[in-house]
């Protein structure tokens, strides 16, 4: 009987993969935290043979090349992808076999040009599940403007074309196993469900339900921005990503945190958004450890400048280090832990105040108010609240001297995006609220224009 194991990777939307006979055992996608895939490795007692990338990863760095040589397995991807390293290339219709284990590799181009599906046969041939990387989601599909403006429109018929394989040449009952979705900006669309099958996707997914016109421009005229740090990512898999370090950086007293905001390095709290709010050292940034912590820092980062991690914990530190390392963001400069008034070295700590949207119609009705919106174009697009002055969050620290001074509130979708455009705000001059509500509120309230 094979297992099929997920390993997931909320923060980046995505899933890796460890599938096994009991005794053998293949993995698909590992992120670069290869020790999560060594601790499950070591639950089953098997032997990784194989460990196979779908493609050339935009979103995160992998742990693939890495796993592989721990654990002395073949390193598997397509043979027409260029990197700087030896691995076993394989192209369409090629099989693997190992232990019980059979897998036949289907070129399905539209993520990526060289992008491979791999299907998990019985030892009849008979398909039993589908590893689909970036291509066939649950509901959806992957994003075809990662490559290059210069393909999508290429890439985007490909992709039809690739997910019409898949349904026609498997049979409905195949398990279907994504590595994107799951709240990946290598999505297309939002994907919908945690699990499905070929014949589930028949009923709902774009490329099986719409025909190809009608598809393209759908999925042309959804795609918006994504995260600027995808652009580092792929250069990095080619080269081979240097081995990972989780260990924590080196701990700095508070003169020294005082030092480095001043000199213009990225200070990083990682405190809940309201802690952040009722107390933080000046210059600071606020970026809250959730789900959403390492896409937005990543997407916001000025590559290259000394960062410096503050946190309640050191577990919380190790958490964030974690996160970064995914998205290749090593050297970190530093980290400091404890009581924020005990870090501030005598300077004052700075403040804002925390409300939802009716305490912004209640302002509103009072006196003009300016609001700043940090959602993204396509939410922008769907209705904003009246009035207010639109900056997608990734474009405020080179758009910040549009945004006026005096009583600023601003406002997302959900108060995670809000919490970081106020802390970058947050400065003498400014008076900042924070709106940490759902935006379903201000539809509620009548805000919206």
């Amino acid at each position: 009987m094979v297992q099929i194991e997920t390993i997931e990777t909320s923060g980046l939307g995505d899933r890796s993969y460890l599938a096994t006979d009991g005794g053998v055992a293949v993995v698909v996608d590992p992120q670069r935290d290869i020790d999560r895939v060594l601790e499950l490795v070591d639950k089953h007692g098997v032997r990784v043979t194989h460990v196979f990338e779908t493609h050339i990863h935009n979103d995160y760095v992998t742990g693939g090349r890495e796993l592989a040589e721990r654990l002395g397995a073949a390193y598997v991807l397509s043979g027409d992808d260029q990197v700087s390293y030896d691995r076993l290339g394989v192209g369409d219709g090629d099989v693997i076999t190992t232990g019980a284990l059979r897998i036949r590799a289907l070129h399905t181009p539209g993520h990526t040009h060289h992008h491979l599906s791999y299907v998990l046969e019985d030892a009849d041939g008979r398909p039993r599940a589908v590893f689909t990387g970036g291509s066939m989601l649950y509901g959806t599909t992957g994003r075809t403007d990662l490559v290059g403006r210069e393909f999508t429109d290429e890439l985007t018929h490909a992709q039809f074309a690739s997910v019409r394989r898949l349904a026609a040449e498997l049979p409905p009952e195949t398990k279907v196993f994504p590595t994107h979705g799951f709240g990946s900006f290598c999505s297309a669309t939002q994907a919908s469900g945690q699990e499905s099958t070929i014949g589930q996707e028949h009923q709902v997914n774009p490329a099986l339900t719409l025909e190809e016109r009608e598809y393209v421009d759908n999925l042309l005229a959804g795609l918006d921005a994504y995260p600027a740090y995808y652009a580092r990512m792929a250069p990095i898999n080619r080269r081979g990503p240097a081995p990972v370090d989780l260990s924590l950086p080196v701990q700095v007293d508070a003169a020294e945190l005082r030092r480095r905001i001043e000199a213009g390095e990225w200070v990083v709290d990682l405190r809940d958004r309201r802690a952040f709010a009722a107390a933080h050292l000046a210059g600071s940034l606020g970026f809250e450890l959730s789900t959403n912590f390492v896409t937005y820092l990543g997407w916001l980062y000025q590559w290259g400048t000394p960062l410096t991690l503050v946190g309640e914990s050191e577990q919380q530190i190790a958490e964030a280090r974690r996160e970064l390392v995914r998205i290749g963001i090593d050297a970190l400069a530093g980290m400091a832990v404890g009581d924020v008034a005990a870090l501030a070295d005598g300077e004052p700590l700075r403040s804002y105040p925390v409300t939802d949207f009716a305490g912004l119609a209640k302002a509103m009705a009072e006196r003009d108010v300016h609001v700043l919106d940090a959602r993204r174009n396509d939410e922008r697009a769907a209705g904003g609240v009246a009035g207010s002055q639109h900056i997608p969050l990734h474009e405020l620290r080179d758009r910040i001297d549009d945004v006026p001074a005096g009583e600023l509130w601003v406002y997302c979708g959900s108060g995670y995006r809000a919490s970081i455009a106020a802390s970058v705000l947050d400065r003498p001059g400014r008076h900042v609220v924070l709106i940490d509500d759902s935006y379903d509120s201000a539809r509620n309230a009548g805000l919206e224009s």
